[in-house]
């Protein structure tokens, strides 16, 4: 396959309330640095990488009628998507996290495929992983 066809994971979009707000949220709660924000606070990107985290509102007339609306849902119910993050210190990570805003889900575990993860919602309700890279080799729970 020709390398012009080779795409790259280039951005990660998620639709808000207040682009500002969440912007200012995931630099504090999760530790990014923000790269921008433009002046009408209609569109935000974290510094996260090789891959964007970017923020719109949720509803915006240059693409609601070309893909749709945003359906909003009800709070017993998840968002489409979940926002995953990996840290060397995912207690650490998960506490930061609560400590500037984010509702605690479920606290870090450790799983059985050798990875520690909690979970925390975001100020949209928006589902975020917090974990640590996946071992190599897991070691079993203890029974």
């Amino acid at each position: 396959m020709s390398s012009k066809l080779s795409p790259a994971f280039a951005y990660t979009v998620v639709y808000v309330k207040d682009v500002a707000k969440s912007v200012s949220f995931y630099a504090n709660a999760f530790g990014y640095n923000v790269r921008r924000l433009d002046e009408s606070h209609r569109w935000g990107e974290l510094e996260s990488g090789q891959t964007t985290i970017a923020f719109t509102p949720k509803h915006q007339h240059e693409t609601d009628d070309l893909t749709g609306e945003v359906q909003d849902t009800k709070a017993q119910k998840r968002e489409a998507v979940e926002v995953c993050f990996a840290y060397e210190d995912v207690d650490a990570a998960f506490k930061r996290a609560v400590e500037n805003g984010a509702i605690p889900v479920h606290e870090p575990e450790e799983k059985v495929w050798g990875q520690k993860v909690g979970y925390v919602r975001d100020i949209d309700g928006i589902v975020v992983r917090i974990g640590s890279h996946v071992r190599n080799n897991p070691t079993p729970p203890s029974s």
